[in-house]
């Protein structure tokens, strides 16, 4: 046996398990529990305690947890509900999102905060999917206007960040151009994959095996789900891609396959336990225990950084949202932006890339971190807020706008077992 400790890891799952737990004891407490793994992480961390580092065991399992959790993303994108309208203002918005981001990551560049000026805006026009489609759950306005605006420019957000994360940092050595055909034959492949298995998948016989051998302890259809998850990421790390992009990929795809739910009315809650009950709270707290805070501490200077990034989100994410002034009003597209504004997830992996790479320095990176930690405790109270008054300007948008449908299926948070 190889002289390898589990003690790190022992530490990291049972800050998973006390969090949600901790949680459960004060209902009212209204506070995602990525949020206090990532703080729990940086407490035990050498930022203060220093009681754990993230050793072997703890590093592979949390890069198969920001593997599963980007599945899990990619599994939420509705790839039949992006078209028309929807899907030109979200891509729109994101655009001009995009554009402030680079003015924003040029003058960040001018005081010295980072080496990347594009790196440093891709990181800031994401939002995080994953989180905000629980908060409109709960609030009941899933189907809503707002809710479907929301999910379609955080959806568009997502994925092209994760794109153009892939596009322009790539470790491949080709440059865009090569990237870029790269990831058009990649998609092409998808494309293909998704046609080849849908088709399989109705073949009588095969449908039947799976069927039969899903609920039993071969759990077929969770197996076949991480064997494609791996391949896409190895696909992806063999053509000099980010794992990002395979694992989200994935995702889409099974997304796109996984149309009889009600053959197979588990599979998605089998996939988030596997994910959210064990891989990507790994994750999460390991993301904390390698955030160092000492900089921004120490450097008064330093730490305004923390509310600057959080002002810069929603100015980058917030603002495009007054395009839906028109459909929405100006409350319902305030609500629409403030939740898009709301972004943790992929700022942490961005974090993590730009520190490896040397294009984002430390200090920068946890002020990053941390002004999305305050987006997710804030932005979403004051959309609800935004959303319970919001009855006159919702109701311009047309006699439908202020109906609240029942959640047509129910979503997932990182960290958070589904409702």
């Amino acid at each position: 046996m190889p002289d390898v400790s589990f003690t790190n890891l022992l530490v990291v799952t049972a800050v998973a398990a006390a969090v949600p737990l901790a949680l459960g004891w004060a209902p009212r407490l209204r506070v995602p529990s990525v949020v206090l793994e990532i703080v729990a992480g940086v407490v035990l961390g050498p930022s203060v305690l220093g009681w754990v580092e993230v050793d072997l065991p703890v590093q592979v399992l949390a890069l198969v947890g920001l593997a599963f959790l980007l599945l899990l993303a990619g599994l939420e994108i509705d790839l039949r509900g992006l078209r028309g309208r929807s899907l030109g203002t979200a891509g729109l918005g994101y655009a001009v999102g995009l554009a402030l981001a680079v003015l924003v990551g040029l003058g960040a560049h001018t005081l010295g905060w980072t080496a990347s000026p594009l790196f440093l805006a891709v990181a800031l026009t994401s939002t995080a999917l994953g989180l905000v489609v629980p908060v409109l759950k709960d609030a009941g306005a899933v189907t809503s206007p707002v809710g479907q605006t929301t999910i379609a420019g955080a959806s568009v957000a997502d994925f092209s960040a994760i794109v153009l994360l892939t596009l322009l940092f790539s470790t491949s050595g080709g440059g865009a151009g090569t990237t870029a055909a790269v990831l058009a034959g990649l998609g092409v492949l998808v494309a293909v994959l998704a046609v080849v298995l849908g088709r399989v998948g109705m073949g009588m016989r095969l449908g039947d095996v799976l069927v039969r051998l899903q609920d039993t302890t071969a759990e077929i259809r969770v197996r076949l789900v991480v064997v494609l998850l791996f391949a896409f990421v190895v696909l992806a790390e063999r053509l000099g891609l980010e794992l990002l992009l395979g694992a989200f990929l994935a995702g889409a795809l099974v997304g796109v396959l996984d149309r009889d739910s009600a053959t197979h009315p588990h599979f998605r809650t089998k996939l988030e336990a596997l994910g959210f009950g064990f891989l990507i709270p790994v994750f999460f707290v390991s993301s904390g225990v390698r955030l160092d805070l000492r900089g921004l501490v120490e450097e008064p200077s330093a730490l305004l950084r923390v509310p600057v990034f959080l002002a810069v989100l929603l100015l980058v994410r917030g603002l495009p949202a007054l395009l839906h002034v028109p459909a929405l009003g100006r409350r319902g597209a305030a609500a629409v932006g403030l939740l898009q504004a709301t972004s943790l997830p992929f700022l942490v992996t961005a974090v993590q890339i730009g520190e490896a790479t040397g294009r984002l320095d430390p200090v920068t990176g946890a002020a990053l971190v941390c002004a999305g930690l305050l987006s997710v405790l804030v932005y979403p109270v004051l959309a609800l807020g935004l959303l319970g008054r919001a009855g006159p300007d919702v109701d311009a948008a047309g006699p439908e706008a202020g109906r609240v449908p029942a959640p047509r299926r129910a979503q997932s948070v990182p960290g958070r077992p589904p409702a």
